[in-house]
């Protein structure tokens, strides 16, 4: 079996990116703090064509040597807004009738794999802070809490990696 080159994978420029139908999914980063996190949550949110990232608090914003290590380019690809307030967005988005989802470990979580997206819904995937997780004001403004099952000894997946299981999990949902 032989690997792909780059140019063999049929990937859409920026333009045509910009211009195509989006996954109705919406990004909202909480705090973050690593440069690298909030990169990598640029490039997997390009490679699902997310709709939206809003980087909240001290969230770092584009254009930065550290994010674009990991994002390779998707900083440019993928919309985002920065927001002071975590709750602005949550507002804004619950009047724009976007269903929230905080990606947290609470009681009475829903568990990702249960979790079953509603045709014509656009959801907004919360992420939090990597050693505080999602402020507990933002999830209790949320329509629902998901949490990834997990059965190891660590109490959490580092963020880029949540993001990934949970964009991957709720896209192919989508799409089947």
């Amino acid at each position: 079996m032989r690997k792909l080159k780059n140019e063999e994978l049929n990937r859409l420029s920026i333009e045509e990116f910009k211009a195509s139908e989006k996954t109705p999914i919406i990004v909202v980063l909480d705090n973050i703090r690593s440069l690298n996190n909030i990169g990598s949550v640029f490039r997997t949110s390009d490679a699902f064509r997310i709709e939206k990232i809003f980087l909240c608090g001290i969230t770092a914003i584009p254009p930065n040597k550290e994010i674009h290590k990991t994002a390779l380019g998707a900083t440019h690809s993928v919309d985002w807004e920065y927001a002071e307030n975590t709750m602005d967005v949550m507002n804004r988005l619950k009047e724009e009738g976007v269903t929230t989802l905080a990606i947290e470990q609470a009681e009475n979580s829903l568990k990702l794999n249960e979790f079953l997206p509603q045709q014509d819904t656009k959801y907004a995937v919360v992420l939090g802070n990597e050693v505080k997780g999602v402020q507990q004001e933002v999830v209790n403004a949320a329509d629902l809490v998901v949490e990834i099952p997990q059965v190891g000894t660590k109490h959490s997946l580092n963020i880029s990696v949540t993001c990934g299981v949970v964009l991957w999990d709720i896209f192919q949902k989508m799409k089947s």
